[in-house]
């Protein structure tokens, strides 16, 4: 282990070249940077965001949605390029004072209602639509205690572990070690959870899914950081066996496609704002031999 030390300044200043891959886009003040209003379309839900972790949440809620049948859930899905700074624009801000996606208008009623914080969101949908959410008391208070965990863990992969490990100008023992301690414990978490119900919140198929997949169900998948060998992931067979569960889902699938700008162009959906967006890109793969 390296012994180099580092020595706090009596004042922290904000020094702009440090931060990684997201140097050009962190600072330790919040508002609008410009002037920029948001774009609307012709649904009820207007989201802003990008398919992250967090923004695959609640496209794959909507698509859910849409899939049972809740026509009120049709949405216009609009791409922020965070690296741009689009979450700096005026417009955004005003959604999301905290300038993080996803951000969403329900403008379903006579006044918009702006929902930011991809868990509250999730909340808003299942509460409007009754779906997804457990009523029984026992079995919400599960589902929602499953959800905060997701919401409070997360930051440990996303903003730890994923930093630190993927992102950081350079490597550091520390920090990774501390980090990927705390990613394998919470994925034993969830594999002793797992190991006793099908899903998260019990029987059935929950938000809490929904927001713990893209994270922990990604992560297991290989599909985060390429740190699936470094975390021996294979060794979560209950968290593997609930990702494929849930990964097979076709309104998983055609949720963690849109606002995607990553990967196989095929599975990119930039913006979505009708379900048959989704047959071009269908054909489009299909085409290409996929």
């Amino acid at each position: 282990m390296s012994t180099d030390e580092y020595t706090p300044p009596k004042v922290w200043t904000w020094d702009k070249e440090n931060g990684g891959r997201f140097a050009n886009i962190n600072r330790p003040i919040a508002g609008a940077t410009h002037d920029k209003e948001l774009p609307v379309g012709k649904h009820p839900m207007q989201l802003y965001s990008l398919a992250t972790p967090n923004g695959q949440k609640v496209t794959i809620m909507l698509e859910e949605l849409l899939a049972l049948g809740h026509s009120g859930a049709e949405y216009d899905a609009w791409l922020i390029k965070i690296g741009d700074g689009d979450q700096f624009g005026s417009g955004f801000v005003g959604v999301n004072p905290n300038s993080k996606i996803p951000a969403l208008l329900d403008r379903s009623g006579p006044a918009p209602i702006r929902v930011f914080e991809s868990g509250a969101i999730l909340v808003h949908l299942a509460e409007k639509f009754g779906a997804f959410l457990p009523t029984e008391p026992a079995a919400r208070a599960e589902c929602m205690s499953w959800l905060f965990w997701q919401m409070g863990s997360a930051p440990y992969l996303g903003g730890g572990f994923g930093h630190f490990y993927a992102y950081a100008p350079f490597k550091m023992e520390y920090p990774i070690n501390r980090f990927a301690m705390e990613v394998k414990r919470q994925m034993d978490v969830l594999d002793r959870r797992l190991a006793e119900s099908a899903y998260l919140g019990g029987a059935d198929y929950t938000i809490a899914d929904m927001a713990v997949w893209p994270w922990y169900g990604g992560l297991a998948k290989g599909l985060l950081y390429g740190a699936a060998e470094f975390l021996s992931v294979h060794e979560y067979k209950n968290v593997l066996r609930w990702a494929e569960a849930i990964g097979a889902r076709p309104a998983v699938q055609r949720g963690r496609m849109v606002n995607r700008v990553q990967g196989d162009p095929a599975s990119q959906l930039h913006e979505r704002h009708d379900a048959s967006d989704f047959l071009t890109r269908t054909q489009d793969k299909l085409a290409a031999g996929g």
